[in-house]
């Protein structure tokens, strides 16, 4: 069985956690990465520090990411899936929201990833491949989810980033997996999320998401996602892009369907724009 050496940022607890049980409980290294390296403890107690090693880092330093990724590499040999799944969000308007607010959301949902990215590239093409495993959201897919502009437009920056980043890398043997969960039962919508000032304005968008941080329950298992992500990574081939959660897949197969039916509806109207076509056409709304 290949063991994998596993690169894991924001691993202290949701999915990142999950993660890298999952990864130990199949035989796999894991380097697990936090802001505080001591709440990792348990995990190298019990698997060993030949099998797992806690590493401090704050994604939004490009430096301490290049010094995380070679201590883990100098402990294990070697990075075979890189994951990037440190993030959060805060839920405010985009009109009233703090705006430095908005930035540092950015900072670590976008440029965390980014200078992870960067700094894990030059390895895996040097040891001729690997797995780069993007976390975004459903949401970075269908948009539209009031009240938390700032994430959902890292999650789209994410994506794509990770597109061209596939196109840039696939000669190396480099592997990119965007993964689009709906709502899961980790700490995203609890205490990893402040929910600002809400004007009248705006309770029925933004208020809705206020309220879903208030006790709705997550239908998504973040163990189970974990174990499917792992098997997905030992696997020969895997997706560009993995939906998981029922809701994930509903939004994103109706988000798709309405698209092709708009790019349908308005088709003459698009072609229109080129030279030498039919020019101009009726708009959809207008008589024939």
């Amino acid at each position: 069985m290949t063991e994998f050496t596993w690169f894991i940022t924001g691993s202290s607890r949701g999915f990142g956690r999950a993660l890298a049980e999952a990864a130990l409980r199949r035989g796999d290294r894991v380097a697990a990465t936090a802001r505080t390296p001591d709440q990792l403890a348990d995990l190298v107690s019990e698997y060993g520090d030949d099998r797992v090693i806690a590493l401090p880092l704050d994604v939004t330093d490009p430096v301490a990411a290049s010094a995380a990724l070679a201590a883990a590499r100098e402990r294990f040999g070697r990075i075979d899936v890189l994951v990037n799944n440190a993030g959060y969000a805060n839920v405010s308007p985009i009109e009233t929201g703090s705006p430095s607010d908005f930035r540092a959301q950015f900072e670590t949902n976008f440029w965390g990833v980014y200078n992870v990215t960067t700094a894990a590239i030059p390895m895996l093409r040097e040891q001729g491949g690997g797995l780069v495993v993007q976390f975004s959201s459903v949401g970075g897919r269908v948009g539209g989810s009031a009240g938390i502009g700032s994430y959902q437009a890292a999650k789209f920056a994410v994506d794509g980033f990770s597109r061209v980043l596939a196109a840039e890398t696939a000669p190396f043997g480099v592997r990119v997996l965007v993964v689009e969960p709906s709502g899961f039962a980790t700490d995203w919508a609890g205490s990893s999320m402040s929910v600002g000032e809400i004007p009248a304005d705006y309770a029925s968008t933004v208020g809705a998401m206020g309220i879903l941080r208030e006790g709705s329950v997550m239908a998504g298992d973040p163990v189970r996602a974990a174990e499917i992500l792992v098997r997905v990574a030992h696997s020969e081939r895997q997706p560009s892009h993995l939906l998981l959660g029922r809701t994930a897949v509903t939004m994103a197969l109706a988000y798709s369907e309405s698209q092709s039916e708009e790019a349908a509806v308005w088709r003459a109207v698009s072609i229109s724009a080129d030279s030498g076509e039919e020019y101009p056409v009726p708009l959809p709304e207008d008589p024939a």
